[in-house]
């Protein structure tokens, strides 16, 4: 929540859906219907070939962004050394966010969470 802009954040395991951990506010309050959401749109990128990076060796999205007129939705998949399907909904609001640096902060503070744990 330490970034510029950031109206709510949840950890999800995107094959199921469910929340594993929530802070700030969600679209409706509900992070549980956030996390289903967000579970929802990650299984339609990583699940699909068309989205896959054949220069990369057919390897998976690293995120994924919508806009909307007030908020940036900012998808982050989380590698783990388990067998982990783990993304950061990081929501924002876009008059005060800056999306590049929102992206560049995200990724780092999640390479700190993964290596340390």
């Amino acid at each position: 929540m330490s970034i510029t802009g950031a109206l709510g954040v949840t950890l999800v395991d995107w094959t199921g859906g469910l929340v594993l951990s929530a802070a700030g506010t969600g679209p409706d309050g509900d992070p549980a219907a956030d996390a289903a959401d967000a579970a929802e749109l990650a299984r339609v990128v990583m699940l699909r070939q068309a989205f896959a990076d054949p220069g990369a060796g057919g390897s998976s999205a690293e995120d994924v962004i919508v806009t909307s007129a007030s908020v940036y939705h900012l998808l982050r998949f989380v590698d783990t050394s388990f067998d982990g399907n783990l993304l950061i909904h990081l929501r924002l609001d876009r008059n005060t966010a800056n999306l590049a640096m929102a992206r560049i902060r995200l990724t780092a503070i999640i390479d700190r969470m993964v290596s340390t744990s």
